[in-house]
């Protein structure tokens, strides 16, 4: 699953946390999960974005990047006081609700208006911090704003990459990066990683990214219904 999640975003510059997580939220506690994922995309993002700096859109990374960073200091903390299952639950319907948006109809890049920024950083650095998911909202906005595909794949990682690095700033503060046997694991998994990662960098140019795109949305489908029918109901 993880090389999965991985080639994924080496094709998109994103989905790798959103599509591992829910999975492994079912097997292991939430805090441990997140962090593991998190070392995981720092070094994903951190691989993705040197070989595609050169199509940085910067002027869109500057916008956003203020109001990720609030909403990431504010979901660290719901991240360290709040219990699980709640949070569980919160995932779940953030899952189907954004797969929801992106399965209702096509929407045509670069017509967001850039006062968006604001309320999608916001949510995106508040659901980064909670589940690392975040990076899906700023697919949607930079999707809105940027029409060329590869120019989105590296803006895309660029924003991920310092998500992922505010994030273990916070997480190093807040004790959750010192849990047990996570760097273990995160070294353990790298491997996969970086052959999915090389996976998708070779098919990022040979398959239509639209078929791609719709059967991960599909999986955060399933994966929000999985979610809900085990701690909801």
């Amino acid at each position: 699953m993880t090389g999965a999640s991985y080639c994924v975003f080496g094709m998109t510059g994103f989905g790798s946390t959103v599509l591992a997580l829910p999975l492994l939220a079912h097997l292991l506690p939430l805090k441990f999960a997140v962090a593991l994922l998190l070392l995981l995309d720092l070094t994903a993002s951190l691989a993705l974005s040197t070989r595609t700096l050169g199509a940085l859109r910067k002027d869109e990374l500057w916008r956003i990047a203020p109001f990720l960073l609030a909403g990431m200091a504010l979901g660290v903390t719901l991240l360290v006081r709040l219990p699980e299952q709640p949070l569980l639950v919160t995932l779940g319907v953030f899952l189907l609700g954004y797969a929801a948006y992106c399965l209702a109809g096509r929407r045509t890049a670069g017509t967001l208006a850039p006062g968006w920024a604001a309320p999608i950083g916001l949510a995106g650095g508040g659901f980064s911090a909670l589940f690392g998911t975040g990076g899906v909202l700023l697919v949607v906005y930079f999707a809105g704003r940027i029409a060329d595909k590869s120019e989105l794949r590296a803006t895309t990682a660029a924003g991920i990459l310092t998500s992922a690095g505010t994030r273990a700033v916070l997480f190093g503060a807040t004790g959750l990066l010192a849990q047990e046997g996570l760097l273990l694991s995160a070294l353990a998994l790298l491997p996969s990683v970086f052959i999915g990662l090389a996976v998708g960098q070779r098919l990022h140019a040979r398959v239509d990214p639209r078929h791609v795109l719709r059967a991960v949305y599909l999986l955060i489908l399933v994966s929000g219904l999985s979610l809900l029918a085990r701690y909801a109901l």
